[in-house]
């Protein structure tokens, strides 16, 4: 669109009140008893087509037989997983001894103050702090995550803004997982809290100029964000002022400020186009005018610069150009080209400052920065060596910097920050994520490989293994995918992956058609009508890994989040027999019924990715692909499943009836196992370490599976 383990005897899985099947465990030979849900038939008309949907029942969050269902299925999943606890817990050892405990991020200037987050020593969450810049001045801790999340099993803070006069901070938090935040305000200087509270918004707040009034957007019964609010502190929220509403209810809205901190912006996007509303920001109480009118797939964003806006838009551009506009003549007829459309060239984004502006271009699949002198009228490009990698522009908040601050990483390479200078075209050193346990890049290799789709496309492949790795069909290998929304599948360094690639295994990211890496028609091939595409090229993407020798079917894994979970869930049931085993994490899984459902979050706003099934030829084509309409008679592979009941993305019901009815009709012996987190939701636990108890559960699923015990 993730629950502490609680060991129980099979004499209380009876006792769930469920009716019992026989699950085999591979490892010991032991027949366990795994949850069956009861099945209650419930019929779907549509277009003369009849859907019959024995789960749908398990939809009801507050049925006190679905929680039951749901305790049983991770009761289940624990006692199969009970001999890889040791596993496990070393596991979570390994990843957390890498991580520096006591930590600091790079500091960055913003009117007259260092800002900077830092981490204390066996704490979960981050200390947000500032300096004057001012020698030996004093930290002032703006919000302690620590203290602020006792009593609550997940907490977030979302965003946190501080005003022109620097002494005011609204921030947002959330104690549910539901992304629905809490707006919330404090005094900097004496630390009192205001009883301003305003809830269910995105979290994003936006300051006006005034020093007083902020702006936030609201969600609906769906959350989608369709209001955006003014406030004034000190007064009722409940009377804060509807500036805009979108009723289109396929859009979203958000709001902020530019860098030159002269506009307040409005903006309104669906999947193919955008609207944006502007307002300067010395005067909130005004009126919003239009930049340019929404015309249906018309894409732009607007950047203040000077005199004149910036302009990214695909307007007449497949892969996006840059324009320009006068400040007071903002409608389309006034834009003039500065950078045209390349077809081998994805204009990605612009970051501006008051002498220079930088565009992120993508090339190949990878990113490099051009630089703008508007002084010197110059340009030139910041590139990098590594042949697979991941680069972007980091916190730039200062209008009159001359320095570019930007992140490097690669599948081996640890995050690293650089301050590039524009003018000197010098580049310092700022920090690299410091890897404990003696971590050394240098004993690993990275490949970017190209396979050959079956219509011919060529498909790019990231992959990392240690060096000794051979190339003969004996190692394991983890193949991840996404191919949905446009958004790149990037090559980045995760200490946790260690663990697998020094026990053996190869890990390798397909950048599959639905991402945006190869530009946008790369996009474009992998939506809608060309859903399939995605999933063929991860198929043949696996097939050429394994052609090549870097694994083989008894030793390939498959992983997947989110609209990647709808992803691993086509693909088996296209092709089962290609993957020993594959987890599907907060799957999409039940496409045609939460497409229909406009009650259910994050549907009506998706109907140009997917397509609206209340038309037919959209329908038939979800049909024929949704993992869980699509479950059949046959052999699957092992399946772990993941999800989170308060997850606001991805209902958690979509892979309990997925388990469900796979777990049915199933031919063979292979594990289904379900754990669904109680206490969080979409991006799992909040804890900067206690997410990856989650990362070893599913680490140890796939080492147990090829019986590796240490």
């Amino acid at each position: 669109m993730k629950n502490k383990p609680i060991i129980l005897t099979l004499s209380l899985i009876a006792a769930a009140m469920l009716v019992t099947v026989q699950a085999y465990s591979q490892k010991t030979n032991e027949m366990m008893e795994a949850p069956k849900a009861k099945k209650i038939k419930k019929e779907f008309h549509e277009f003369g087509n009849t859907r019959i949907d024995n789960y749908y029942w398990l939809n009801q969050r507050d049925d006190p037989e679905v929680i039951d269902y749901l305790k049983a299925e991770n009761r289940y999943t624990e006692m199969v997983m009970k001999k890889t606890e040791k596993l496990q817990k070393k596991l979570y050892k390994e990843i957390v001894g890498r991580i520096k405990q006591k930590d600091m991020s790079v500091p960055y200037d913003l009117h007259g103050y260092q800002y900077y987050t830092r981490y204390e020593e066996k704490k979960e969450y981050p200390v947000y702090c500032r300096k004057k810049l001012e020698k030996e001045a004093p930290e002032e801790v703006m919000l302690d995550g620590n203290k602020m999340a006792k009593g609550h099993h997940f907490f977030d803070i979302g965003s946190w803004e501080v005003n022109l006069n620097n002494k005011l901070l609204a921030y947002s938090i959330d104690t549910v997982s539901r992304r629905k935040y809490t707006i919330l305000f404090k005094n900097l200087e004496t630390g009192e809290e205001y009883p301003d509270r305003i809830p269910n918004t995105t979290g994003d707040i936006t300051w006006a100029n005034d020093d007083k009034t902020v702006f936030y957007a609201m969600k609906d019964e769906t959350l989608r964000a369709y209001r955006i609010m003014r406030h004034h502190l000190g007064e009722n929220p409940e009377k804060d002022v509807v500036v805009y509403e979108e009723k289109d209810p396929t859009f979203d809205v958000f709001v902020y400020k530019t860098k030159s901190d002269k506009y307040l912006v409005i903006g309104s996007s669906s999947t193919l186009t955008t609207e944006y509303r502007i307002l300067q920001a010395d005067n909130p109480d005004g009126k919003f005018k239009i930049f340019q009118k929404r015309q249906r797939e018309l894409e732009y964003d607007i950047s203040h610069q000077g005199g004149r806006w910036l302009i990214r838009t695909n307007k007449d551009a497949k892969n996006f150009r840059l324009m320009e506009a006068p400040e007071g003549q903002t409608s389309l007829k006034n834009w003039k080209e500065i950078i045209p459309n390349r077809d081998d060239v994805l204009l990605e984004y612009i970051d501006v400052f008051q002498d220079y502006y930088v565009v992120t271009e993508r090339k190949n699949g990878l990113r490099r920065f051009r630089v703008y002198d508007l002084k010197n009228n110059k340009d030139f490009y910041v590139t990098f060596d590594e042949e697979d990698y991941y680069a972007s522009t980091s916190e730039n908040p200062k209008y009159d910097s001359e320095k570019l601050r930007y992140s490097f990483t690669s599948l081996k390479t640890p995050m690293t920050i650089y301050d590039f200078n524009m003018v000197t075209r010098e580049t310092t050193f700022l920090k690299r994520e410091e890897v404990l346990g003696g971590y050394n890049p240098d004993e690993y290799l990275t490949d970017r490989l190209y396979a050959t789709a079956r219509d011919g496309a060529k498909v790019p492949v990231s992959i990392v293994y240690k060096k000794g790795f051979k190339k003969d069909g004996s190692h394991p290998l983890l193949l991840y995918g996404y191919g949905s929304y446009g958004y790149s599948s990037e090559s980045y360094f995760s200490p946790a992956r260690v663990s697998l690639l020094d026990r053996g295994f190869a890990i390798a990211i397909t950048h599959v058609r639905g991402g945006e890496e190869m530009g946008r028609y790369w996009y474009e091939d992998g939506k809608l009508l060309k859903k399939k595409n995605t999933f063929f090229d991860f198929i043949d993407c696996a097939r050429y890994l394994i052609d090549n020798k870097y694994t083989s079917r008894d030793k390939l894994f498959a992983y997947g989040g989110s609209a990647g979970g709808l992803l691993i869930g086509a693909v088996i049931n296209y092709e089962p027999g290609l993957f020993r085993g594959v987890i599907a994490d907060v799957p999409f899984v039940d496409v045609v019924t939460t497409m229909l459902d406009k009650s259910i979050p994050l549907t009506t706003g998706e109907y140009d990715e997917w397509g609206n099934p209340n038309e037919k030829k959209y329908y038939d084509y979800m049909l024929s692909y949704s993992p869980y309409d699509n479950v059949k008679a046959q052999d699957y592979p092992n399946i772990l499943v993941l999800t989170g009941l308060h997850d606001s993305q991805v209902q958690y019901w979509e892979p309990a009836k997925w388990v469900a009815k796979l777990r049915e009709m199933k031919t063979n012996d292979n594990l289904v196992l379900l754990h669904t987190n109680m206490d969080f939701g979409h991006g799992g636990a909040s804890g900067r370490f206690e997410q990856y108890k989650e990362t070893a559960l599913m680490y140890a699923f796939m080492l147990m599976l090829l019986d590796i015990e240490d």
